[in-house]
């Protein structure tokens, strides 16, 4: 029986940006059209449905809710630092050796569980739709969130924090990306620059709101607070009304579940130049997430307890935002893969600023290196999903982004459990800051290779275009540059 709420079941007249057309049959063209912002899908019969975006309308809220998933998400995960503190005080004792070493896990285990989940998630997505599973990870962000608030120990705090909140944070999370799509086409760079500043605005003002909240209820009471903005959450994932017309995954068998070739796509691996990537990548990042996690007890140790710590994740957070504006429009007059000289440039200098954090004995050049730091963040983000486009192409993107994010969850996870590890053995977090910073500088080396490899194929590919038809080869240069630009535009708006 057919749904009355699908928009795929109602009339033509019901949504003004969804006209239906009679065409024949050796017209149908089932593809995309993305210069025109529009999707033509066969119906049944000689009917073709042509989807035009409304770039705007019901899609501002949904823009706002995605903006609010954005945030909550990853704010909270940001200021993390400020919950280790307390974290410490309330589960922690002077006999034990190993205190910072094991409660880094809980945040590291967090982070590492969002990313992790992310190719699962993409199946969940394309099986129960964008609706149902954010609003199913928020619920099960909140459960696990709210249980922590009942947590006495850590050992239990590692499964409701590390495991369930954020596993259902990182199903809530994609959702909100993947709706975007729905709505906007034109727009879509704007709006996901809009609803990725989320995480920046929430960087900013978390810290200050846990420090008041910490110093007044204490750590249960807050992070029953916190839960506010997951239950907030889990109502705004029920404005993520889909429009894009949905084909039918299986037609043989009817199943709901997608082939197997479409759920794990292996042809991503056959680019050379993506293996370097997908590896490159996560080697850089072991050292990347120890900063927001032993920053602020550095700071304590070195400055004081009654230093204005929280300032340092506002310096990042504001940053981080300009950062990915900024560079995100640089980006777009870089051709081709030279893309990727920008991350290595971003990976070089959080490799440095994290060495430099030890030497700074003056809070002042703390504050600067957390500017520096937050500014080639928001670099390193912004240009993951062009890069992507880059190297494997617009149709196997989305698998290309889900598999690298879940190879990210390993070194995101173990990084800062070692640097608390040495700072308990050493008594300080000089060493820890050291060795955070190899990390990036060797990743982004490797990085370096991408583009000589990718430029030798494509050497190898118009030679043997040559060889088998010479104005085949012709056509490819005539294409080339506006592919790649429009590539690169689209693929602003993934991350």
């Amino acid at each position: 029986m057919a749904n009355p709420n699908d928009p795929l079941t109602q009339k033509p007249t019901h949504y003004p940006h969804i006209c239906t057309t009679v065409v024949p049959a050796e017209e149908k063209q089932p593809e995309e059209e993305r210069g025109n912002g529009k999707v033509s899908t066969p119906a049944s019969g000689a009917d073709e449905v042509e989807f035009v975006h409304p770039e705007g309308g019901w899609g501002w809220l949904v823009m706002l809710s995605s903006m609010w998933c954005n945030g909550s998400v990853f704010g909270i995960q940001n200021a993390f630092g400020i919950l280790f503190l307390s974290l410490l005080r309330e589960f922690g004792s002077e006999d034990d050796d190993d205190l910072r070493f094991r409660t880094a896990w809980v945040g590291s285990l967090s982070m590492g569980m969002i990313f992790f989940c992310s190719p699962i998630v993409s199946v969940f997505t394309d099986i129960l739709g964008c609706r149902v599973t954010a609003v199913g990870g928020a619920a099960v962000g909140l459960v696990g969130l709210l249980a922590s608030s009942f947590v006495t120990s850590l050992g239990p705090m590692y499964f409701t924090y590390g495991i369930v909140f954020a596993c259902g944070c990182s199903f809530a999370y994609q959702p909100s990306l993947v709706i975007l799509g729905h709505y906007f086409k034109k727009r879509l760079g704007l709006v996901n620059g809009i609803v990725t500043a989320g995480s920046s605005v929430f960087t900013i003002t978390l810290p200050f709101m846990l420090s008041g909240l910490l110093e007044r209820v204490g750590l249960q009471n807050t992070m029953r607070v916190l839960c506010i903005l997951m239950f907030v959450l889990m109502l705004a994932g029920f404005t993520y009304k889909p429009l894009l017309p949905v084909k039918p995954s299986n037609t043989h068998t009817g199943s709901w579940c997608p082939p197997m070739n479409q759920v794990f796509n292996f042809n991503i691996w056959r680019s050379l130049g993506y293996r370097i990537w997908a590896f490159g990548i996560p080697a850089a990042l072991y050292g990347y997430f120890v900063p927001y996690v032993h920053l602020m007890k550095h700071v304590e140790e070195r400055f004081g307890p009654d230093t204005n710590k929280e300032v340092l994740l506002m310096c990042i957070g504001i940053t981080s935002g300009v950062g990915r504006l900024i560079f995100g429009r640089v980006a777009d007059y870089v051709n081709g893969v030279n893309k990727v000289y920008l991350q290595v440039i971003s990976f070089f200098v959080i490799g440095f600023m994290s060495m430099m954090i030890p030497l700074c004995n003056i809070f002042g050049g703390l504050i600067a290196v957390c500017l520096l730091m937050g500014l080639f963040d928001g670099c390193f983000i912004c240009i993951m999903a062009p890069i992507a486009f880059e190297l494997v192409g617009a149709k196997d993107v989305s698998q290309a982004i889900g598999f690298l994010l879940g190879l990210m969850s390993v070194p995101m996870t173990v990084g800062p459990p070692i640097a608390g590890f040495l700072r308990d053995r050493l008594g300080s977090y000089d060493v820890a800051f050291y060795l955070a910073g190899i990390p990036p500088i060797f990743g982004g080396t490797l990085l370096c290779l991408i583009p000589w490899v990718e430029a030798r194929r494509k050497r190898k590919e118009k030679e043997e275009s040559l060889k088998k038809d010479p104005d085949v080869s012709e056509k490819m240069l005539e294409h080339e540059k506006p592919q790649g630009e429009s590539q690169s535009k689209t693929g602003e708006s993934v991350l």
